[in-house]
């Protein structure tokens, strides 16, 4: 059943209070001019603030967009506040964006559903570790990064054995546990994937980064990075990032819009990263992109994303 925006009211929370304050503030308002576009009314509310949730309930709205990236927007606490509020939101729900927010956590699924992830250690803040044993067991080269993190925040690609002392350093900056990955060489393909129960994955997209690693930058500095649809890898692996990504939302429990990370190697095998369950709606975001090949205008996409919040209410 589709709905009528106009008769719609929706709050877009954004900005915030995590490492990517400034990406939320822009991904808030690039979604809010969609909104409007499609006919929605619109209340911006930037959850940053103190009184935030006043303003919320003041606002009296039939649903929230959640524009939130990083900590207390993507792990599954401003979403138990909708809970507690009775308001419907876009995307997954408590426990799937706690699980998707934490690496280790989803890796922990990942493994047990049979998905393919690379190799990793994890190690705990105040807790004795093995450097050695670390590069023993996965290689001198490895990704580390914080285990609740997103854009790349805090993350580092160590190259030889005597850089990883430093990364897992700058890594526990941001938290308390730190994921170290077997590094794996290959191209950059993110799925989006789009539905609740009956979802389906959007166009694979490749990433080129003007970096070593599609990093802060790459992300969100124009012509940092080129965007490939679909992505320049055989059709057989191709099929399997978009298996890998319906999967990988379907086995942490998520709903609305995902975007699954992989990585293709040479040979074709295709690993499954991390899923990101409040993806970036920035100009020069990755999901826009992918959806404009399928065909879905942005305005168009921010519509079914509400309509997919508001799926149980028809």
């Amino acid at each position: 059943m589709a709905i009528n925006p106009s008769e719609i009211r929706v709050a877009v929370l954004l900005g915030g209070r995590s490492a990517e304050r400034e990406v939320s503030l822009h991904s808030g308002e690039q979604v809010s001019s969609a909104l409007e576009t499609a006919g929605f009314d619109v209340v911006s509310i930037d959850t940053g603030a103190d009184d935030f949730v006043a303003e919320l309930v003041a606002a009296e709205v039939d649903v929230v967009y959640i524009a939130l990236h990083g900590r207390f927007g993507e792990d599954g606490t401003i979403q138990g506040l909708c809970e507690l509020l009775d308001l419907p939101y876009t995307g997954s729900g408590v426990l799937a964006s706690a699980l998707a927010m934490d690496k280790v956590m989803s890796k922990l699924f990942f493994t047990q559903a049979g998905l393919a992830t690379p190799d990793y250690v994890v190690l705990t803040k105040g807790e004795l570790y093995d450097l050695d044993a670390v590069v023993e067991a996965l290689g001198s080269k490895v990704v580390v990064k914080p285990a609740c993190e997103g854009s790349s925040v805090g993350m580092t690609i160590v190259h030889d054995e005597t850089e990883l002392p430093d990364a897992v350093e700058k890594a526990f900056e941001f938290d308390r546990q730190v994921l170290v990955e077997r590094f794996v060489a290959g191209t950059e393909v993110t799925v989006a994937v789009l539905g609740n129960e009956e979802a389906v994955a959007l166009p694979t997209l490749e990433i080129e980064p003007e970096n070593e690693f599609y990093d802060y930058d790459s992300k969100y500095v124009p012509g940092m990075s080129r965007h490939i649809i679909p992505a320049r890898v055989p059709d057989e692996a191709a099929e399997e990032c978009q298996r890998l990504a319906v999967q990988a939302h379907k086995t942490l429990g998520c709903q609305g819009l995902t975007r699954a990370d992989t990585i293709v190697e040479p040979n074709g095998s295709v690993w499954l990263l991390e899923v990101n369950t409040v993806p970036g709606m920035t100009s020069t975001s990755l999901v826009p992109d992918a959806a404009r090949a399928r065909g879905i205008e942005f305005p168009d996409l921010c519509r079914m994303v509400v309509e997919l919040a508001l799926e149980p209410e028809l």
